[in-house]
């Protein structure tokens, strides 16, 4: 069951589930948009258009694009200009969090770290003798 919950978006009353983040009033407005961006994209020559060429033919809002793409609305693979910024770095990607670039950094970054882990547990271990007689 749901949750009661003030809408991000105008603020009323209502019942927040998974499938639904928004009012119903908002929710409505957002399913609006939707169409219109899947109506324009659908058409063939719009297909290979830019996140501002749809915002400007549709009057729909970049941040809104963004939320269809990022939850899987618009498959970017019907659509090849089409993406979201990477969480890090802000380069145009088309699934995951991260762009390449910055995932190997990032993959770098933990295999240093997980080497150095290992060095010092080894350093922990070494054993030390005294002689004495």
């Amino acid at each position: 069951m749901g949750e009661l919950e003030n809408c991000p978006k105008c603020g009323k009353l209502f019942m927040k589930t998974k499938l639904r983040d928004l009012c119903q009033d908002c929710w409505k407005e957002e399913e609006a948009a939707f169409e219109a961006v899947y109506r324009f994209m659908r058409k063939r020559e719009n297909r290979a258009a830019t996140i501002p060429q749809i915002e400007k033919a549709t009057s729909v809002e970049e941040e809104l694009i963004l939320k269809f793409i990022k939850s899987g609305r618009l498959q970017v693979t019907h659509f090849p200009n089409l993406g979201y910024p990477c969480d890090r770095c802000g380069k145009i990607i088309q699934r995951g969090k991260l762009c390449e670039s910055c995932a190997g950094e990032l993959k770098n970054d933990l295999e240093i770290y997980n080497a150095d882990a290992e060095r010092k547990k080894q350093l922990n271990r070494t054993t030390y003798y005294s002689n004495k007689e």
